[in-house]
């Protein structure tokens, strides 16, 4: 009994093992395919000048890029490079460690340059996921000085995935500032050719570039002196209002960086794979929140995506809402490390005023008349004219609604004023309608059209009316039942 289970489990390693091996193959197989039916659809992008289908197949990289293998670009550059393109086809096969094993050479016509540029983007992308960065950096130079040479516009979408991926490989070597005046000339020209996609990826590049070295006052220079492309995607477009916000986070103008960052966390894609642009964001939303005297809600630091990334920002929240200055010292020095990574520390530095303004706040709303002196020892404040001090500047800010008696040495409260009497709802409102307004616009400027689309209508519109003829001809001669065509509710 016990010889006839071992037969049954060895036969049943074997069908598993059968089974992973008939899956790889299936695998293979319909990455292949997959990547053959792309180079269709950009000749047929090239036929009818349609970048939409160019765009299809751009879509399809993240999940081409899981099953990429040296094995399977290599059989992929072998089938489609012919003799023509030997040079190519060997180039691309050294980089990938592979060998041409192609035994018969059938004809082939020239390789379509926007399928030749795709080749070199998936090589590209393979080579960052094996962490290839040398050799990634030596393609890409190359690959960008021969879509320059080719100058085609039907190439200009994967002109864009091309110069990102480029930037990576030097970002990850730290020699960013190389390539910048590459990036400035391709920014120009691709201004110059009205190459959207490329341009705001470049735009978005070239203030990453600015950022990574702390050249805060050239990419501020440069958002002025360029203009972001109102039909760029919604992925350029959350890098571009993100990097916005932190320019206008350090220029102290914390209205417009809130605004900036909540436009880059809306037209985020809202996914686990863009978790890390969504935590940096997210980041500098609530220090800025912060700085404008706001209070993040507690259900931002419970979302699974952001709850460990935001937990030292969540100390400095604490410390802030409760006016704690010794809390806010102590959370700063426990976290430093962490700010200074995040590049967050400097704004972090200017909430000591906005910690202590909270503080006075609270008072004023719990004592009706309280002493400087109490006020120095809540606050943790060295002297009492300290406190007197920062006390004036409150009320003369408006923070506060009180009366400061210097001679007797205490502040005063008075009455609370109905909100309602302000203009703080109404400005309230007209901000949740200006952003209404905006998505509405936002909307109809990404609406797409196929071009003749208006032909075919009207040949729609021919056959309609020939079968309202024939329809109105059957009634009349009362061949038709009532139900007939009739469509089910």
């Amino acid at each position: 009994m016990s010889e006839v289970n071992k037969n049954d489990q060895v036969q049943a390693m074997d069908i598993v093992e059968e089974d992973e091996e008939t899956k790889q193959k299936r695998l293979v197989k319909e990455t292949m395919n997959d990547m053959k039916r792309n180079f269709s659809l950009l000749e047929r992008s090239v036929e009818t000048i349609e970048a939409r289908f160019t765009t299809r197949v751009l879509r399809t990289l993240p999940s081409i890029r899981r099953r990429l293998t040296s094995e399977i670009l290599a059989q992929v550059i072998v089938d489609y490079y012919g003799p023509n393109d030997e040079q190519i086809k060997n180039e691309l096969l050294i980089y990938l460690n592979e060998k041409d094993t192609s035994t018969t050479e059938g004809e082939k016509p020239n390789a379509l340059p926007e399928v030749d540029m795709y080749i070199h983007l998936n090589v590209l992308i393979y080579l960052l996921d094996q962490n290839e960065i040398e050799k990634g950096i030596e393609l890409s130079n190359k690959t960008i000085q021969r879509m320059n040479a080719m100058n085609r516009r039907t190439m200009d979408p994967l002109a864009a995935r091309i110069y990102f991926y480029h930037a990576r490989f030097y970002e990850l070597t730290q020699r960013l500032a190389e390539i910048r005046p590459t990036q400035l000339a391709a920014h120009r020209t691709a201004t110059l050719r009205h190459d959207v996609e490329t341009q705001a990826t470049l735009l978005n590049l070239l203030l990453r570039n600015y950022f990574y070295h702390n050249l805060y006052d050239q990419a501020d220079k440069l958002v002025s002196k360029s203009t972001f492309p109102e039909k760029a995607g919604n992925n350029q477009a959350a890098r571009y209002a993100y990097y916005l916000g932190r320019i206008k986070a350090l220029q102290l103008d914390y209205t417009a960086a809130h605004t900036f960052l909540t436009q880059a966390i809306r037209k985020a894609p809202q996914n686990n794979i863009t978790a890390g642009f969504q935590q940096t964001v997210y980041k500098f939303f609530i220090v800025v929140q912060l700085l404008m005297g706001e209070i993040p809600e507690r259900s931002l630091f419970r979302q699974p995506m952001l709850k460990k990334a935001l937990v030292p920002y969540l100390a400095i929240t604490q410390a802030v809402r409760i006016g704690d200055l010794a809390k806010f010292q102590e959370g700063l020095g426990q976290f430093d490390a962490t700010f200074k990574k995040d590049k967050t520390y400097t704004l972090i530095l200017r909430l000591r005023h906005n910690v202590i303004k909270t503080g006075i706040r609270m008072i004023s709303l719990s004592y009706s008349k309280i002493s400087l002196r109490d006020i120095c020892l809540k606050l943790h404040l060295d002297s009492e004219e300290d406190a007197e001090f920062i006390v004036a500047k409150a009320i003369r800010d408006g923070v506060i609604d009180a009366s400061l008696d210097h001679t007797k040495g205490f502040m005063k409260s008075k009455e609370i004023v109905d909100i309602y009497s302000t203009n703080e709802p109404q400005n309230t409102y007209h901000q949740r309608i200006n952003f209404c307004l905006n998505l509405h616009n936002e909307a109809v400027k990404a609406m797409r059209f196929p071009m003749d689309a208006h032909r075919k209508e009207l040949a729609s519109a021919e056959e309609a009316r020939e079968r309202e003829r024939e329809l109105a001809q059957e009634i009349a001669e009362g061949d038709l039942d009532d139900d007939d065509d009739m469509p089910d509710f």
